[in-house]
């Protein structure tokens, strides 16, 4: 008899006598009719490259490694310990399975299984629901592993590759690099486009301030040249007003300095008339005055002349460019109340008819009710809007004007006929019902019987031909009309 104690990650097995099947246990007595084994219970990885085919007859390899060791439950051992273990009747011990039968075991169960999966899959199917495959093999793979009391501890499904000959995997990875490229590119311009737009905006804002800003400044400093230029104006009629100041100030001073020129010219002349005064006291004074003071008169009457002239066009500018201004702002007020009026109008009459159109609906509709149906109701419609006899009329219009040619004949009465004699009474009615007939298709369709069919030959009968009686007798008793 011979203790056995188990190593940390393992079991002792022992069968034989006294043991139904097997007994697994840490520890345990072994006796001399009895067989012991110890199996580990850690888990080994397994790696298989897979050749595929999907629903599509596609084929391409599938890496994997998968992560397997018994069961860590009673049951599930005592499958394992059974089935992968080695109890030769040559032996008198129970020898574990090698690990490489048991790997060869769990290949074939996982190739197999992985196979069927594969084949009811698409490709596209394989890719979009990694996880949803990946849980089906484990799934299936480990249903079939329960027989042995085997356990997936883990499975990595690494990336489809392809089968030699294919290129299906590189092409599609150069097919994704080309649309990432290509929605690369496309997000960039996009990007550079955006940056494009927003900078245009931040310039056209920055702009619109400045403009802004030197309106509003136009604005004050037109207030402190004129009490009576409004803070709304636009900036050109700012600007035209601010040049034409400019310009009047110009004239303004270009004046003045002529009025400062003629007075110093005054001075000049002054003096120079005290100078030549000095000289001729005596003769020339009275002379030297005269001409001072005219001189000056006239310099003060023309400067006073352009002041006016000036002063009166400077006035004349402002109020004729106040009144435009005030012009316009009036016209498009009264143009803005006035569309605003006739909008408002507008919506209230749709809104009036649509009110009016709902409550004929439902007077429609009431009336339809009463009269047993929308059939009644057409019907009514129709007598009140007497659509009836618009149609008569518009029949009677369609037809009028065709002017219909209808010919009737009589070949005799009936006591007539009967009256003749033999056959000669119906040769006589074919003969004449001819006439008639022939005059017919010519008036109708321009076709003029032939001259060996229409003529007879000439007899004389009582001062009358054939012809004649036949005509008269078919005339005689045919009615020919429009």
């Amino acid at each position: 008899m011979v203790y056995h104690i188990s190593d940390a990650n393992g079991y002792v097995v022992v069968t034989g006598f006294g043991i139904k099947d097997v007994n697994i246990d840490k520890k345990a007595w072994v006796w001399p009719w009895q067989k012991v084994a110890n199996i580990s219970i850690s888990p080994f990885d397994i790696e298989i490259t897979l050749q595929a085919i999907t629903m599509e007859k596609l084929q391409f390899s599938l890496p994997a490694v998968f992560t397997i060791g018994p069961d860590d439950e009673p049951k599930a051992l005592k499958r394992y310990a059974m089935l992968l273990t080695d109890n030769s009747k040559h032996t008198k011990s129970l020898i574990p399975a090698s690990r490489t039968h048991v790997q060869e075991i769990v290949k074939g169960i996982i190739e197999g299984e992985t196979r069927v999966i594969i084949s009811g899959l698409t490709m596209e199917e394989i890719f979009a629901s990694r996880q949803i495959f990946k849980t089906k093999i484990i799934e299936n793979v480990q249903s079939e592993l329960d027989q042995f009391g085997l356990k997936i501890y883990n499975a990595n499904i690494k990336e489809l590759q392809d089968a030699p000959g294919s290129e299906y995997f590189k092409n599609l990875s150069r097919k994704a690099h080309e649309g990432v490229s290509n929605q690369a590119r496309v997000d960039v311009a996009n990007a550079r486009m955006i940056g494009e737009i927003g900078e245009a905006e931040k310039k056209g804002k920055t702009k619109q301030e400045i403009s802004k800003i030197d309106a509003e400044t136009a604005v004050l400093e037109t207030k402190r040249k004129s009490e009576k230029a409004q803070a709304d104006a636009e900036l050109t009629t700012t600007q035209t007003n601010l040049n034409m100041g400019i310009k009047l100030a110009q004239i303004t001073a270009q004046r003045k300095a002529e009025a400062r020129d003629a007075e110093l010219q005054k001075d000049v002349e002054t003096r120079r008339a005290d100078m030549e005064l000095a000289k001729r006291r005596a003769t020339d004074l009275v002379h030297a005055k005269i001409e001072k003071e005219a001189t000056q008169e006239n310099a003060d009457a023309s400067l006073y002349k352009e002041t006016k002239s000036a002063d009166g066009a400077l006035y004349k500018q402002k109020a004729a460019a106040d009144g435009a201004m005030y012009k316009a702002r009036l016209e498009a007020e009264a143009a803005y109340y006035r569309a605003t009026k006739e909008a408002e109008a507008v919506f209230f009459a749709k809104q009036k008819e649509a009110q009016g159109l709902t409550e004929l609906a439902k007077a429609y509709g009431n009336l339809a009710n009463v009269l047993g149906g929308s059939q009644g109701l057409m019907q009514y419609m129709m007598l009140q809007n007497d659509t009836y006899e618009k149609l008569a009329l518009a029949n009677a219009k369609a037809i009028n004007g065709l002017q219909p040619k209808i010919t009737v004949w009589n070949t005799g009465s009936g006591e007539a006929s009967a009256g003749g004699v033999g056959g000669n009474a119906a040769v006589r009615n074919i003969f004449q019902n001819l006439p008639p007939l022939f005059e017919t298709i010519q008036d109708q369709t321009g076709i003029r019987p032939p001259t060996w069919l229409a003529q007879m030959p000439q007899v004389q009968t009582g001062g009358m031909t054939s012809t004649d009686l036949v005509g008269k007798g078919a005339n005689s008793n045919g009615v020919t009309g429009h």
